[in-house]
């Protein structure tokens, strides 16, 4: 038999070392992050503030233990179960979490999810033949060892599987309202594969839908409503010397419009035109934007002074052309997070309406952002389920996953459809796994009309939705589906009919 080089065990000895000590330190210089990294995990924001000092403390017991020949092999089984341990959570949290962190942390955060586990498993594999070489070099059997590390391994195992069932964050509880599903109400007819999953919906007109892209934000995608045909153009800004970070289209009427709110500007042009000429330039940071015509729009911004969201209005004709509404949104915890939401614009009428993220509530407003009506959603999260953590340099974070309520909403006529979050009583856990839940609500009083399902396509669930009179338009993954409005939702629809029903 081919003698083994001793130096692979030594070379695998050190490389944990080296690890586990570059591991511990990183974590100790930027502490604060670290912490705030665990809190933000589904898995481990319960126990943050014990596993943040313990994993440090282990890692660097680790290297001590590596380091001295009469501890070495029990240094390696405690690394093999260490990185079983790192190895499970990553596996839980990309195949059962709802909620990802943008980042796993540790000395490889540049990497995402899949990477690092890839590197977990190379090093759980550089652990087990680390102390079968420790064995045979003894002339030990292997018998034993190979228990010993199964043992390990699947103690591992359990310790992360029993803290994943016992997740607050991960298990998706029954809340206490309950759904009126309706009786088929919307029905697939038509979908058009886009070949890219980075498309958004940037309007209607003319018998057209208009597609943004993130990837590409100066094309525009025009698909006609029967998804037969499409017309691509391309965008040339009359100014473009500026860093933009995300330009965002929108297409309203016989305009459409470009912005970045990053960059206080906002351009114009017509839609049978591909020159879009700048109409507003710093009169206003915003993070979102509503188009209400093509001289007004709605925006949402931050003061300077806290830093915590409000909403404003940018007339083009007024002097001054931009009025702050502070009072708009309420603050809750800490005015930025809490209050966190989307602003969209009826496209038929001039309603507003913000809908809140982490509560139930959604705000309709007119054109001038004067406040109609405050409704709820069917949910009982009247308050933001969020912890934030403030940074030494004033910048927040969230510091446990939050209770996301709302997702993306559209809104056609006096009818608001919210992709919710939250399921409801007796609501089947299979069905959420396999659909979205959109629920659906009145904007002129406190009224909830029901909902339905929204079937998942290629294990991909919704992305955006666009309602109009006859249809529900959704993207999900590469797919644009139609789905036409049946009696139960078409009868808001009918001329003369919406204003007098009453359900």
């Amino acid at each position: 038999m081919k003698k083994i080089n001793p130096q692979i065990p030594v070379i695998i000895n050190f490389f944990f070392v080296l690890l586990f000590s570059y591991a511990g330190v990183s974590k100790l210089l930027d502490f604060e992050n670290f912490q705030v990294q665990l809190a933000q995990s589904p898995l481990l924001s319960a126990y943050a503030g014990f596993i943040s000092y313990s994993v440090i403390i282990v890692e660097f017991i680790l290297s001590i233990l590596l380091c001295i020949p009469k501890t070495r092999l029990t240094g390696l089984y405690a690394s093999l179960g260490l990185m079983t341990s790192f190895t499970i959570y990553i596996y839980l949290i990309l195949n059962y979490s709802e909620f990802i962190p943008c980042s796993c942390g540790g000395i490889l955060e540049k990497l995402g999810w899949t990477e690092h586990l890839i590197f977990n498993l190379i090093c759980i594999a550089f652990a087990v033949i680390g102390v079968l070489l420790y064995k045979k070099r003894r002339n030990k059997p292997l018998k034993r060892p190979i228990i010993y590390s199964s043992i390990v391994v699947i103690i591992s195992c359990i310790i992360v599987i029993a803290l994943f069932n016992s997740s607050e964050y991960i298990i998706k509880k029954e809340n206490n309202f309950t759904r009126r599903f309706l009786l088929h109400p919307v029905l697939e007819d038509k979908s058009l594969d886009l070949a890219l999953n980075s498309y958004y919906f940037a309007g209607t007109s003319g018998g057209n839908i208009y597609l943004g892209n993130v990837t590409t934000p100066l094309l525009l995608t025009a698909v006609d409503t029967a998804l037969n045909n499409t017309h691509v153009r391309r965008i040339h800004l009359d100014s473009s010397n500026y860093p933009f970070r995300n330009l965002q289209m929108q297409v309203k009427g016989s305009f459409y419009y470009l912005y970045d709110g990053s960059i206080p500007v906002i351009y114009r042009g017509i839609l049978d035109d591909t020159l879009a000429h700048t109409i507003s330039y710093m009169d206003a940071f915003f993070t979102q934007l509503a188009i209400v015509d093509s001289s007004s729009f709605a925006i949402r911004t931050q003061s300077s002074q806290n830093r915590q969201y409000m909403l404003a209005d940018i007339n083009l004709h007024r002097n001054p052309k931009l009025q702050m509404h502070p009072l708009i949104l309420e603050k809750q915890v800490d005015g930025v997070f809490d209050s966190d939401g989307k602003l969209v614009a009826e496209h038929n009428s001039l309603t507003i309406i913000y809908t809140y993220t982490y509560r139930n509530q959604f705000i309709v407003m007119d054109r001038n952002l004067n406040v109609q009506q405050k409704l709820n959603t069917i949910d009982t999260t009247t308050t933001a389920k969020i912890q934030t953590h403030m940074f030494s340099d004033g910048t927040h974070k969230m510091s446990a996953p939050p209770l996301k309520v709302n997702g993306f909403v559209t809104v056609n006529r006096q009818l608001l459809f919210n992709h919710s979050r939250l399921k409801g009583k007796y609501e089947s856990t299979k069905a959420w796994k396999r659909a979205s839940v959109i629920d659906i609500y009145r904007t002129d009083r406190q009224q909830y009309t029901g909902s339905f399902y929204v079937d998942n396509r290629n294990g991909e669930s919704l992305s955006q939705m666009l309602a109009t009179d006859q249809y529900l338009y959704v993207l999900s993954g590469n797919e644009l589906v139609r789905y036409r409005f049946r009696e139960p939702i078409a009868k808001y629809f009918k001329a003369g009919e919406a204003e007098n029903l009453i359900e």
